[in-house]
């Protein structure tokens, strides 16, 4: 099982003075979580001024950065809070040359012609699947068998919402015979159970501070790695 961390996500630096923002500390953070037991990373990078930008020069540079420091693959958002503007969007996703891959959101307006870009563009996709309908939108759009993974993250909902969400997806994933690998997580009071589901599961997961500052225990996590060593306990990840 694939054991991802995503780096910083939406959050600020105040939220937690470990969240990493600048490429060097995305570097330096990915590097630790690699020591830890990690092995892909999901990131949001930065301008200067700490807002997120889709723009190729500092999508690549984060990447770049971040490549430096270990070996394992290294995915952006494509987030439409990012850029609203479908076109936009698509044109500056078109110039990007370093991410290996990026996630798209099916409930966004636009996701199946981004995911059309990014195919063009030789950048693998990372699907987010947030309800059972974009499962069936998934389905319907042909595109599944070219996909890296399907990311299954019932984003925003409660934990006694969440875990029959997942499940309804997977059925859906299951009847429309989508084979690609799936990874499942989830977000702050959901995250550790749904971490622990999907090792049950025997699939793919990702931990941190994207998706939560805490460790199982209630205790605040120190870092990334803190977290990754926390899922690797859970059974997450690679077999030693």
């Amino acid at each position: 099982m694939l054991l991802q961390t995503a780096l910083n996500g939406r959050h600020a630096k105040a939220e937690h003075p470990a969240l990493p923002v600048t490429p060097e500390e995305l570097a330096l953070g990915a590097a630790r979580c690699v020591r830890a037991g990690s092995r892909a990373f999901h990131v949001h990078p930065r301008r200067p001024d700490g807002a997120e930008s889709l723009e190729p020069e500092v999508i690549d540079a984060a990447v770049a950065a971040i490549k430096s420091r270990q070996p394992y693959s290294v995915g952006v958002s494509t987030g439409a809070w990012i850029e609203s503007d479908e076109r936009a969007r698509r044109e500056l996703v078109a110039r990007w040359t370093r991410p290996d891959h990026a996630s798209v959101i099916l409930s966004e307006p636009g996701a199946l012609e981004l995911m059309q870009t990014l195919l063009g563009c030789g950048i693998r996709i990372e699907a987010g699947v947030w309800t059972v309908q974009d499962a069936q939108l998934l389905v319907r759009s042909g595109l599944a068998d070219r996909l890296v993974r399907v990311l299954v993250e019932p984003i925003w909902t409660g934990l006694s919402e969440a875990l029959p969400m997942v499940a309804a997806i997977h059925q859906v994933l299951d009847q429309g015979e989508v084979t690609t690998p799936r990874l499942q997580h989830g977000d702050g009071p959901t995250t550790w159970p749904l971490l622990e589901d999907s090792v049950r599961r025997g699939i793919d997961t990702r931990i941190g501070f994207e998706d939560t500052r805490w460790l199982p225990d209630g205790g605040l996590a120190s870092s990334n790695a803190a977290l990754v060593e926390a899922a690797r306990a859970l059974g997450a990840g690679e077999p030693e």
